[in-house]
């Protein structure tokens, strides 16, 4: 079997609650056997993610990237302006990217399918802001606490992040919300995605103790999208205001910005392989 790609390389973390030896020797496995071996791998906490230029001078044309959404916008912001194309594998807490890319399935489906040429390569929408771009999800304002505790509960256990959630059911309830500049109502979280149509702002609802413990949940188990939430608006760029300095967590990852701040969609500057 003869791959479409020649040199791949690999990014995983070895200190990932979900890395597996087992999946990372059918990585290899899958490499060898299309004609493709695993011309590098670079294991994280020790190494370094490659940037464009180590990308590039190591000839490599697909990188496979088997880690959880904040590293996978990590190693596309560094592959930025490459001429390869960025695969990523489903191996942290949600798969958010890989789930849009791929579908719910596993690693071996997925690898194989590219390098026998079964997929599309292409950029994706992305939404670009001062804090970094995202590929998959901004989410705004207080109710972004609620990660820290599932971040505690992954590292520590049910017990501990049990500790946690009564903040963070605070915050979601009565820290002052975000809201979309021109569309008045103020939410305890704006769901910000890119599509290739503008950005769509979706607002958190909350609007009885079935709502709370819904969004308690989705945050907890499994993708805080499922929480629910009615359509705010959609658009090229989306201006988010509030009372107090704006929580977010870009594709997994926490940060903040001064209000009021801007969300521009943009598109990556870096290849995709989609498989679904």
């Amino acid at each position: 079997m003869t791959s479409h790609f020649s040199r791949p390389a690999l990014v995983c973390n070895s200190q990932s609650g979900s890395h597996d030896e087992a999946v990372l020797g059918e990585i290899t496995e899958i490499c060898r056997t299309s004609g493709a071996p695993l011309a590098a791998t670079f294991v994280l906490p020790d190494d370094e993610i490659p940037d464009t230029a180590e990308l590039e001078r190591r000839g490599i044309d697909l990188l496979l990237v088997w880690t959880g959404d904040g590293t996978i916008n990590a190693a596309a912001t560094r592959a930025a302006g490459w001429n390869g194309a960025v695969l990523p594998l489903p191996g942290g807490t949600l798969n958010l990217l890989s789930k849009e890319l791929h579908g719910d399935r596993p690693v071996p489906e997925i690898l194989s399918d590219a390098l026998q040429g079964n997929g599309r390569r292409r950029p994706v929408p992305v939404i670009r802001s001062d804090g970094g771009d995202a590929f998959i999800t901004i989410v705004a304002g207080p109710a972004t606490r609620w990660a820290e505790v599932r971040e505690t509960m992954r590292q520590d256990g049910l017990i501990e992040a049990s500790r946690s959630a009564p903040d963070a059911l605070d915050e979601m309830m009565n820290a002052p919300g975000v809201a979309v500049s021109g569309h008045g109502q103020a939410y305890p979280a704006i769901i910000l995605t890119p599509t290739a149509h503008g950005i769509r702002a979706d607002g958190i609802l909350t609007e009885g103790t079935a709502d709370v413990l819904r969004h308690g949940l989705a945050w907890l188990g499994g993708d805080f999208r499922d929480g629910p939430s009615e359509d705010i608006v959609t658009g090229e760029t989306i201006l988010l205001e509030s009372e107090a300095p704006i929580s977010l967590e870009y594709d997994g990852e926490l940060g903040e910005a001064k209000s009021p701040a801007s969300f521009e969609l943009g598109t990556s500057a870096v290849d995709f392989i989609a498989t679904a």
